[in-house]
């Protein structure tokens, strides 16, 4: 006689308990493909994509004041010239060219970064008039 065989073929395995499944997604003890595989991969796509909009992790953009004239950034030969409005640089009166250096370098900071070696200065006016530092530099 033959022996018997269940109509599925598949083999009969006991029932796992709850705590047993959750202990085996903490230990992603499931082969890839598999249906428990696929339940995690979709919470931690659920959890990556949805919880921002849930939460807040206070990342928020850096608050730079935004000049309401901008750089004019001109190049010239080894270095740039940058046009920076007066209005935007506050030089204390009576200011070394140290200080008057250190003013200038901060204010064009956003445009050349924060490696960069000023030449020389010079004030100016541009074509609406305004008072206007004209700033030699170069990395």
């Amino acid at each position: 006689m033959a022996a018997s065989s269940s109509s599925s073929g598949a083999i009969d395995q006991p029932k796992r308990s709850f705590g047993q499944i959750l202990r085996s997604y903490f230990y992603w003890t499931y082969s890839r493909g598999s249906f428990h595989y696929d339940i995690m991969v979709t919470l931690i796509l659920l959890f990556i994509f949805i919880t921002p909009q849930l939460w807040d992790y206070g990342a928020k953009p850096s608050s730079m004041a935004v000049s309401s004239h901008p750089f004019e950034v001109v190049p010239n030969g080894r270095g740039v010239i940058i046009t920076v409005q007066a209005s935007n640089v506050i030089v204390p009166a009576g200011a070394s060219d140290r200080e008057v250096k250190k003013v200038l370098r901060k204010a064009i900071e956003p445009v050349t970064g924060d490696d960069v070696y000023i030449e020389h200065w010079e004030t100016a006016t541009d074509a609406q008039g305004h008072l206007t530092w004209k700033v030699w530099a170069h990395r």
